[in-house]
């Protein structure tokens, strides 16, 4: 049997996965088990930072695997402290919990806002607000906070305390504001796999405003926005706000698990001993790679996304076929006249693999492709849009 029959044996079918086998790769090129090659615009959804088989990140990697493997949060650990800081030090935030998922890093949030909600206004205000069609994770509760009722099929009840305003409607936020007993808001900057959609500045500044002024937390999703994807290092500075809490995890790790939760100056003490967990949060290997990752994105680099960003931009507004595109940074969205799947396919007999976002082509390269190289993937996928 080949690997795709045993997968389809023995793994649970929750993937429509890709006719593709992927056995290694450098950079953005990757190999399937034939030998045949293919610049990679996906990056494991935005995980692979700088691409596949980074060379500085697999030494972090290895020199700490070398040393020890896990510890558990019961003792101290320098990668753990350091990433920590790093983190602290490049944000503004205050303190970090460290999970192993986005998911994960969202469901601390949600703790956060609710036992503020408790603290400051009592255990009614419990309810958290979030956009419709945004995506906050899979489990019961960051599905609950999910803002799309097609990923809420046949897992409700879902998690009470979850309401959903529409996009860039202000209107719409400050009446849930004043009709729910509520303790934070909760916003992706840009709606991955909502579409890729960037949310209104001005929208999102009147929504600071507007938690201010209603003692909430202001609580940000970066677990696909963040770690260099935008142009920025974490989105809510391209938006010029200061999130209370922010989340992430993707690309921090650079291909291993790893999710953050970061405490902004209000919450930083919110959390004492035993009110969270987690058996592999901070585990040191993931750690001394998100390390080397967030150490090498740097002004310089950010720069070279902006302009790799601003080139496709260029190459696929009013290209044939092409009905919008949207997103920021290298995040984005590309809706096609014809089928996205089909258009998805072909790229892929002529090697060049990209991804998919409701019914728009999704490009999530990694923040140092090589611009020959893109420069060949838009090319190909510009004719394929085309036909």
């Amino acid at each position: 049997m080949n690997i795709i029959e045993l997968d389809k044996q023995y793994i649970a079918n929750t993937y429509a996965r890709f006719p593709l086998q992927l056995v290694g790769g450098s950079g953005s090129l990757l190999k399937d088990e034939k030998g045949n090659e293919y610049i990679d615009l996906g990056t494991g959804i935005a995980v692979n930072t700088f691409g596949a088989a980074d060379e500085e990140w697999i030494n972090a990697v290895s020199e700490q695997l070398k040393q020890i493997q896990h510890t558990s949060n019961l003792y101290y650990s320098i990668p753990c402290t350091r990433l920590a800081q790093l983190l602290c030090e490049k944000t503004g935030m205050k303190k970090v919990f460290f999970s192993n998922s986005g998911a994960e890093a969202n469901e601390c949030a949600i703790k956060a806002a609710r036992k503020y909600g408790e603290l400051k206004k009592g255990k009614e205000a419990y309810t958290v607000i979030t956009l419709k069609n945004s995506f906050h994770g899979r489990t019961i509760t960051t599905l609950s906070a999910t803002g799309q009722d097609v990923f809420h099929q046949h897992f409700t009840p879902m998690t009470p305390g979850f309401v959903h305003a529409a996009a860039n409607d202000i209107d719409e936020m400050k009446t849930l504001v004043k009709t729910h007993a509520c303790c934070g808001i909760l916003l992706e900057l840009v709606q991955g796999e909502g579409g890729v959609m960037a949310l209104d500045k001005e929208y999102v500044r009147q929504v600071e405003a507007l938690a201010r002024e209603n003692d909430l937390l202001l609580m940000i999703d970066e677990v696909q926005t963040g770690n260099g994807r935008t142009g920025s290092l974490y989105a809510f500075m391209e938006y010029g706000i200061t999130p209370d809490v922010v989340t992430t995890a993707k690309g921090l790790g650079g291909g291993l698990p790893i999710g953050a939760t970061m405490l902004g100056e209000r919450v930083q003490d919110l959390f004492t001993a035993g009110l969270n967990g987690s058996t592999f949060g901070g585990n040191p290997v993931a750690c001394a790679g998100a390390i080397s990752i967030l150490s090498r994105i740097d002004d310089d680099l950010l720069q070279q996304v902006k302009e790799k960003s601003a080139y496709i931009f260029a190459q696929l507004e009013g290209a044939k076929g092409v009905k919008s595109v949207s997103g920021m940074g290298l995040m984005i969205g590309v809706e096609t006249e014809k089928d996205a799947s089909e258009i998805i396919a072909r790229c892929m007999a002529r090697g060049v693999l990209a991804i998919k976002a409701k019914n728009k082509v999704r490009l999530l390269p990694a923040l140092n492709i090589p611009m020959e190289q893109l420069e060949t993937a838009i090319k190909i996928l510009k004719e394929e849009i085309a036909k």
